[in-house]
């Protein structure tokens, strides 16, 4: 059976964008799979423990019986962050882009499993090739001739770590200007951000198609 693993970073329940697109390739991936379970990692609503860090840095370089309530959580996070990658066959990271950068939830999912010995840096890539979904929503928009182009530091950091630390094969699906129907400026964007997010939901599920595809050989 095939197993996904879906991690979700946004801190909206409801109306956030990120999440919808994923549904739709979810749903799509699975219908076409038939017998796929997908395991959710909720770290948008539910965030990974601001302690969690430093207890899974310093951890390890302390005793066993020394080792503080903090660095014995932050030890096992690691290890369950690690093994839920280990288990799965593909992944989809849903991840939307704050203040011009990353989610500070998916960093500190990064830099909590990056302290496992089974990743850490200069280790061989235990899940190198295998496929990887990335879901991107940005509020404005950030393309060449646009008032903020440059302005966005987080998708290149995004495939960085999913493409080079990881390993991963990723497809990414981008939507732009989800803001536009509450930003009064702007207005004469709505259309455009509503084909925008039509065509992600389109690529969405092409990508579902792709991806099962692959999974099925």
């Amino acid at each position: 059976m095939t197993k996904i693993l879906r991690i979700d970073a946004s801190i909206r329940a409801d109306g956030s964008v990120t999440r919808s697109v994923a549904d739709t390739l979810q749903r799509e991936l699975v219908e076409r799979l038939g017998d796929a379970t997908v395991a959710t990692r909720e770290i948008g609503m539910t965030p990974l423990p601001a302690s969690a860090w430093a207890g899974a840095v310093f951890g390890p370089h302390t005793p066993a019986e020394q080792r503080t309530p903090e660095q014995q959580e932050g030890i096992a996070l690691a290890t369950a962050l690690a093994d839920e990658l280990l288990a799965a066959d593909a992944y989809v990271f849903a991840l939307p882009f704050y203040n011009f950068g990353v989610s500070q939830h998916f960093k500190a999912y990064v830099d909590i499993l990056l302290t496992e010995p089974r990743f850490a840096p200069g280790q061989p890539q235990l899940i190198a090739g295998r496929p990887a979904q990335l879901i991107i929503a940005r509020g404005g928009g950030y393309g060449p001739g646009t008032p903020r182009h440059g302005w966005d530091h987080g998708t290149a950091w995004y495939q960085r770590v999913l493409t080079d630390i990881l390993g991963l094969d990723v497809e990414t699906t981008e939507v732009e200007l989800t803001l536009a129907d509450v930003t009064p400026a702007m207005e004469s964007l709505r259309e455009m951000a509503a084909e925008n997010l039509a065509q992600g939901h389109v690529r969405a599920k092409q990508n579902a198609g792709r991806l099962a595809e692959r999974l099925e050989v």
